[in-house]
């Protein structure tokens, strides 16, 4: 059987890339270590499967060194203070979907003669993070006291998610790489990502992270789309970004889920701190971390006090996690995976006979023509 001669860097970069391990590689391809030690090569076939396990584009394999892919976008990411330079293929590939969503969505805008958005790029990192958020408050229609009123975080998320939709700006989320349960996202390579657009602004939420943590990504990004930035972004709720421009739309963030004046009148000032964080992140459905942040910027508590109690929560938020409580069934939903916005201009498009049903089925990620219909109406498109 002809084989091929494969590159050794690039078949041990595909497979770190891919997290995957030597165990689980030989499983599927029993000659794996053989292939890393040049004792043995794959055939064509062989490496063509490989390829498909690791999302690697095939003629990677005949290069004598791993590429280097970089970001489509700006990258805003840190981690432990340091550039991450190596995006996973599941990033990438979220990215380039939403590239192409976004594409095709701005060109829908243009046909149809909708109007470019004017809160896009309508602010600078120069503007106080108290004026902007108001102004998004304005622009959302968005009120504190009236999330304080909704049961779950879920429930806020949701109508935060709507508030931004009706304002043209798409929000697409989802702990998968598509529609690909097999592909999942990793939240600690990523929360989310904005590309700012006047005409078709999108915004992109790991559905793995849990819902309070997702609800301070999308006012993040939030932030990024009306300073017209575009980038995938540090999130980390109570963390204090190096980059300016984050650090900026961190405290926009903060201050439009949880203004300080109206902080300062719900505080209890004498409710032990770990009590009184769970009780304000539950009252204003933000993270424990971003009420722990907010106690410090009112001056409630000093520095060192804020850095005990967020490394301690830290610990336990990532107990929760592992325990399996974020993400979930929300984000099961085709407007939620990709959009009401998009997916009903999608689905109304291609029953129009304006978009080729095959290209409508690519986008939204579906298969069946009873899917398809199935959408149709429950996104309302027809009856």
């Amino acid at each position: 059987m002809t084989t091929v001669a494969a590159s050794l860097p690039v078949l041990r970069w595909a497979a770190h890339r891919a997290h995957l391990h030597d165990d689980e590689i030989a499983a599927r391809f029993p000659k794996w270590l053989m292939w890393l030690s040049g004792d043995a090569q794959p055939t064509l076939k062989q490496l063509e499967n490989f390829a498909r396990l690791t999302h690697t584009a095939i003629g990677y394999f005949f290069l004598p060194e791993p590429p280097v892919l970089l970001l489509p976008v700006p990258d805003f990411r840190t981690l432990r203070d340091e550039i991450l330079s190596e995006p996973s293929s599941g990033l990438l590939d979220t990215l380039y979907l939403c590239q192409q969503r976004q594409d095709w969505y701005r060109d829908y805008a243009r046909l149809h003669g909708l109007s470019a958005l004017a809160f896009i790029g309508s602010a600078q990192v120069q503007n106080t993070p108290e004026a902007v958020a108001q102004r998004m408050r304005e622009t959302l229609g968005l009120s504190a006291e009236s999330r304080r009123q909704l049961p779950t975080w879920t429930e806020a998320l949701r109508q935060l998610i709507a508030k931004a939709e009706d304002v043209g700006v798409m929000v697409m989320a989802s702990s998968v790489v598509g529609s690909n349960s097999h592909r999942k996202l990793d939240v600690g390579e990523f929360r989310g990502f904005a590309l700012a657009d006047e005409f078709a602004p999108l915004i992109f939420l790991n559905g793995a992270d849990s819902k309070a943590a997702q609800m301070f990504t999308l006012a993040h990004e939030l932030a990024h789309l009306w300073l017209g930035a575009s980038g995938v972004s540090d999130t980390q709720a109570g963390h204090v970004p190096e980059q300016r421009t984050e650090r900026w739309c961190n405290q926009v963030a903060a201050e439009l889920l949880m203004p300080l004046q109206e902080l300062r009148t719900a505080h209890q000032p004498n409710t032990p701190i770990l009590v009184e964080i769970q009780r304000l992140a539950r009252e204003f459905k933000v993270s424990t971390l971003v009420a722990l942040r907010r106690l410090f910027d009112a001056g409630f508590i000093d520095q060192p006090v804020l850095w005990q109690h967020y490394h301690n929560e830290q610990v336990r938020l990532r107990g929760l996690e592992q325990r399996g409580k974020g993400g979930g069934d929300f984000y099961r939903s085709l407007g939620a995976r990709a959009s009401k916005r998009f997916a009903r201009a999608v689905v109304s498009s291609a029953l129009e006979g304006q978009t080729l049903f095959q290209d409508a089925f690519r986008m939204l990620g579906v298969r069946k023509t009873t899917t398809f219909y199935e959408a149709a109406r429950e996104l309302g498109v027809m009856a």
